[in-house]
């Protein structure tokens, strides 16, 4: 095969994006580095690292930057863990869902319990700050089942917990053929409670709706998308925001690998959208993040990041405020905790 190799082709349009986009934010610093989407440990560490490299050389970076690498069990390898580390990765996030082989199966991964666990065996020896994803509400679950799969994340030293409830998304393989025995909203609520519970008594902080983070390892990028904060974008299918002059603004790069590898050769962009974020979407843009967080935002944040006046939403705020479900917005701007409980609820007054 003549030319370069596709990961080298991948390689060079990943850092020219990065200075595409560095251009643009010129004088602000890189406070985090998500590698996600798809499979991206499948990647060289040596190619990681390159990229690290030129994001430095682009945009400054923040003298603490969290460096996050997803990683999928079922292509685990523990030289290559100690490998990303080398190259400059110091989160990793492990898929890991279930250590439950059944479980596993009924939601089509491709890893199996051992690997799983000694996925985050080795990411416990090599890594500080690492995150374990994991599901409950799976068909057949108990709660005792979940109680043990807790158990068993808690055993490897996780700084951070991501715990996801299953939902039928619309347009999914489940949604299209639920799967029997997904527990009754009785059990789902107590399955919440546990979950809550349990890593309370292990010393993790509940930061946000589905986060659990050990004390000063809250995930900083996931926290900025929380806080309505920009970020920008590169490789096929990624999206950004960034704020020029006040007006927040969505970007998509091209879905499709291909046609995004062709953008960049014939038209040094990756870029196949751009769209300023329409004002009356704004509030509801910036709730649907803000208030996920449990201790919510400060109160500039909402003009300093929508380009608005409070003035606009006053109204829905008091109405909400009124029934208890947010606080006084001149202290931040959160819910209280029946408010936190019935967040859809809270999120729908904006639409």
């Amino acid at each position: 095969m003549r030319g370069p190799a596709p990961e080298a082709l991948y390689e060079a349009a990943i850092i020219e994006g990065l200075k595409e986009q560095g251009a643009r934010v010129q004088r602000r610093k890189l406070k985090s580095i998500f590698f996600g989407g798809g499979t991206p440990s499948l990647m060289a560490p040596e190619t990681i690292g390159r990229i690290i490299e030129a994001a430095d050389n682009n945009i400054p970076f923040h003298e603490n930057i969290e460096i996050t690498l997803e990683a999928n069990p079922g292509t685990f390898e523990e030289q290559k863990f100690k490998d990303f580390r080398e190259a400059g990765v110091n989160r990793l996030s492990i898929g890991i869902q279930s250590f439950d082989d059944a479980k596993l199966r009924a939601l089509g991964r491709v890893h199996n319990s051992q690997e799983a666990r000694r996925a985050a065996e080795s990411a416990g020896k090599i890594f500080e700050n690492f995150n374990l994803d994991l599901m409950f509400g799976l068909p057949g679950q108990t709660i005792q089942e979940l109680d043990e799969e807790l158990e068993t994340a808690f055993s490897f030293g996780s700084t951070h917990l991501s715990c996801y409830q299953l939902t039928l998304e619309p347009n999914t393989y489940f949604a299209k053929f639920p799967p029997k025995g997904i527990p009754d909203d009785d059990v789902l609520s107590d399955m919440s409670d546990l979950v809550r519970d349990k890593t309370a008594a292990r010393g993790f902080d509940h930061y946000e709706v589905s986060a659990y983070a050990k004390g000063g390892y809250r995930c900083r990028h996931n926290l900025n998308y929380w806080e309505f904060g920009d970020y920008f974008a590169v490789g096929p299918g990624a999206h950004g925001k960034i704020t020029i002059q006040g007006r927040p603004e969505r970007f998509y790069n091209y879905r499709d690998p291909a046609r995004w590898l062709l953008s960049f050769k014939e038209h040094q962009t990756q870029i196949a959208e751009r769209k300023l974020i329409d004002p009356e979407d704004l509030p509801f843009e910036f709730m649907l993040n803000a208030l996920r967080l449990r201790e919510g935002v400060p109160f500039d944040f909402y003009t300093e990041r929508t380009g608005l006046d409070f003035d606009v939403i006053e109204s829905i705020w008091t109405e909400l405020r009124e029934k208890g479900l947010v606080c006084d917005h001149l202290k931040r701007i959160k819910t209280t905790e029946k408010g936190w409980l019935f967040l859809n609820e809270v999120l729908e007054a904006f639409l």
